[in-house]
């Protein structure tokens, strides 16, 4: 590929992708005094979604950056997130959110995705952030100290480093990595309506609210202000598991939800019906850097969604990347930014981050989703949690680690068969 732009009107940084992820990293790069441009492939920039959890390892970084006060009138600071079975609706276990943000110095949120989004696009215009629409990029190459790229128009573009943050279905990760998303046969359905269609439906209007149930669950919580409400149903579906193409339909989720409590049953028929998430992932890579083209976000680590850490990992990849930018430029003494010391730092720290957060969202959708004696077992451990237990907590809702030194320990799982629970006579029954 043979570039066409010249020198002069040549950015610092390409990213490539105006998501969440694309635009918190060019923001985080601009404000460190870098010349940023974002590619979006669509005619506009905008997200599409409901509601998102924004734990304290991100309100910190939305401190820094100076927005949490503009996120906050946005969304919602909820009192608790508690955790229900969704057959019976018994309380299993709760954080109390305020008393956490006493602990991590940072709010618990939720927030609408299109809201947050927002907050950064504003904030890349305010730092003079280039934004492109209506580019699709290809393909990419190598050039000795820089990267390529080339669009879909023909035209290409330079930059010293081009960031990936192009997604799921990332086309640098396709080129650069070449695996295949793993499908987990669990879809999404999400609503958010007006808070007046669901206040007689036995919600919680202040707390995050969480049913688990046998392969299904069920969350719900408020969001801008509390003037909506947002719905998130997960089901494991039979036609993917029969090898099926056309899975996650609306009558699968009917069907899924019919055994639940009455709060859940209720908000099934609010779901959108005329679109639905299958939930996907990738298989952790320990390589995020080829020459000088980085992934980031979705594009370099896929989560599944049981952790709401997704569009969190993608916020703390730009933050890190842009803070070993400025650390080393400091030290370089204005002899020009140190970019492979800057990718060797960003990737020494955050692919086995990001590794803990995959690994672990999927062992937690495994445990919601039990059935059996094996839920009974889950319920009489989380049941047994300390509300004010932040074992399980502190090793992702902490500072975002600079360097693997700074990564906290993970915590220790309990097993299952540790569990003591109750037979059918009501004779408590041990481990096995």
């Amino acid at each position: 590929m043979n570039p066409e732009s010249t020198p002069g009107d040549r950015p610092d940084v390409i990213i490539v992708g105006g998501g969440i992820g694309g635009l918190s990293s060019a923001f985080a790069l601009a404000r460190r005094g870098l010349r940023v441009r974002v590619l979006e492939r669509a005619k506009e920039f905008g997200e599409v979604g409901a509601g998102l959890q924004i734990a304290p390892n991100c309100t910190r970084i939305l401190a820094e950056y100076g927005l949490l006060e503009e996120a906050k009138t946005l969304g919602v600071v909820p009192e608790h997130m508690v955790m229900r079975d969704a057959l019976d609706a018994r309380e299993l276990t709760r954080l109390d959110l305020r008393d956490l943000e006493r602990r991590y110095g940072f709010p618990y949120m939720v927030i609408h995705r299109s809201d947050l989004h927002g907050i950064f696009l504003r904030a890349c215009e305010r730092a003079g952030v280039e934004l492109l629409t209506d580019r699709t990029v290809v393909d990419y190459a190598h050039t000795d100290g820089a990267a390529v790229i080339r669009l879909e128009d023909g035209s290409t573009q330079q930059a010293p480093l081009i960031v990936a943050a192009d997604g799921l279905h990332s086309v640098a990760r396709r080129k650069l990595v070449g695996d295949d998303v793993v499908s987990s046969n669990y879809v999404a359905y999400r609503a958010a309506v007006p808070i007046e269609q669901v206040q007689d439906n036995g919600i919680a209007e202040k707390d995050v609210a969480v049913y688990v149930g046998p392969r299904c669950h069920f969350v719900q919580y408020a969001l801008r202000g509390g003037e909506m409400f947002n719905q998130v149903a997960v089901f494991e579906s039979p036609k993917a598991l029969a090898g099926g193409e056309d899975w996650g339909t609306p009558d699968e989720l009917d069907a899924a939800f019919e055994a639940t409590c009455d709060t859940v049953r209720t908000g099934i028929p609010l779901m959108w019906r005329d679109r639905w998430w299958q939930m996907l992932d990738r298989d952790p890579v320990e390589t995020w850097v080829h020459g000088r083209v980085a992934l980031l976000g979705d594009a370099a680590h896929p989560p599944l969604q049981y952790m709401a850490q997704g569009a969190i990992m993608a916020i703390e990849d730009g933050w890190v990347l842009a803070e070993h930018y400025a650390r080393l430029a400091a030290a370089a003494e204005g002899a020009g930014p140190d970019w492979d010391g800057v990718l060797a730092a960003y990737e020494a720290v955050r692919v086995e981050h990001c590794r803990r957060v995959l690994t672990t969202a999927r062992a937690w959708g495994e445990l919601w989703h039990l059935d059996g004696e094996a839920r009974l077992r889950r319920n009489a451990i989380m049941r047994a949690r300390d509300t004010y237990d932040y074992s399980f907590t502190d090793w992702v809702y902490g500072p975002t680690a600079l360097t693997p030194d700074e990564e906290p320990s993970m915590f220790a799982p309990i097993p299952l068969s540790s569990a003591v629970v109750e037979d059918r006579s009501g004779t408590p029954t041990g481990a096995r």
